[in-house]
């Protein structure tokens, strides 16, 4: 798929200390109408939740890191499912030794400290996900 698009509105901000990351994001989209664009973010976060989706058994599987890591960085997408605005994300997160983890961003992530960019896209078309037989997840 390939769409024609023109950049719209570009949001920058701070997110709240202790709300969940990925649900912060997904909200700003809502409250601002933001049906297609990119995200981005850097911060901190307390603790993180991120999936690895298993290709195999077609499932995510989760890892929760409990320690205080920094966001070294976060991009993602908007589109549409089931009629809403959807944030999905990657992240990649370091610790105190620079170990680097990474993978699809989930809720249950606290914020310490993080600073987003959202740069929206109009287009005549918005992509809406929809479940993929091929490979059991929701793609545009």
């Amino acid at each position: 798929m390939q769409l024609k698009v023109k950049e719209g509105r570009v949001l920058m901000g701070r997110l709240p200390k202790g709300a969940d990351l990925l649900e912060s994001l997904t909200d700003i989209c809502s409250r601002k109408g933001i049906k297609l664009g990119e995200v981005r973010a850097i911060g901190a976060v307390s603790r993180a939740r991120i999936g690895y989706y298993d290709q195999t058994e077609r499932v995510y599987r989760f890892l929760e890191f409990n320690d205080h890591l920094e966001i070294t960085s976060l991009v993602g997408n908007v589109s549409l499912k089931d009629g809403k605005p959807f944030v999905h994300a990657h992240v990649t997160l370091a610790d105190e030794k620079g170990s680097v983890f990474g993978g699809h961003l989930a809720e249950g992530t606290p914020i310490f400290a993080a600073e987003y960019v959202i740069r929206e896209f109009l287009s005549t078309e918005i992509p809406a996900r929809e479940f993929d037989d091929e490979t059991g997840l929701y793609l545009w």
